[in-house]
């Protein structure tokens, strides 16, 4: 109960906002990552995969052999947990490229905006853009005009798509292992 009711009610964004300007890191890209870092979610699935994975036994024979929580969490749980941490880091990964709202509010300064809030300031304006043109343009131009810009949103989707797309299949074999974490074996 005390990690899944933080998922459901939080501080909101005016407090994390007054704490984060307080900490001075207004126009840092360091909020932007430290915001996105540690889910709930990902921690619930972390704790799942260890439970049902990695042998109580394991750490019994750690102590045994003279090893501390440190040591058995370095030596043996990390070298077993190669598919969970592939499945934190595209999940992580994918989460944080696809997000803006926190660069949108903690990032004033444009040459720290990530990709996705570029290509929102482009989409944005050429949506202004095709409204003035609507005013006097004749059926055929408006036509072009319409096609020019949803080839332009196209696009678009397609840039903000390639490196996550382009870095899938290197972690696929672990993100289907993780993700098959607490299904049942037939």
């Amino acid at each position: 109960m005390l990690f899944i009711i933080p998922m459901f009610i939080h501080g909101g964004l005016i407090p994390t906002y007054l704490l984060v300007r307080k900490l001075h890191m207004i126009d840092n890209p360091l909020t932007v990552i430290i915001l996105g870092c540690v889910s709930m979610w990902n921690i619930i699935i972390t704790r799942t995969f260890f439970q049902s994975t990695i042998p109580q036994e394991l750490f019994e024979a750690a102590k045994i052999d003279g090893c501390g929580n440190i040591g058995y969490f370095i030596k043996v749980v990390l070298p077993l947990s190669k598919a969970i941490i592939a499945v934190l880091v595209v999940f992580s990964a994918v989460g944080q490229w696809n997000s803006f709202f926190n660069a949108l509010i903690y990032l004033n300064d444009r040459n720290l905006i990530p990709l996705q809030l570029v290509l929102r300031e482009i989409l944005s304006s050429q949506t202004q853009m095709m409204q003035q043109l609507e005013l006097g343009i004749g059926d055929q131009d408006m036509a072009q005009k319409t096609f020019l810009a949803e080839s332009v949103k196209y696009g678009i989707i397609i840039v903000s798509s390639l490196p996550v797309l382009c870095i899938y299949p290197f972690a696929q074999k672990y993100f289907v292992k993780g993700v098959m974490i607490g299904s049942l074996k037939g």
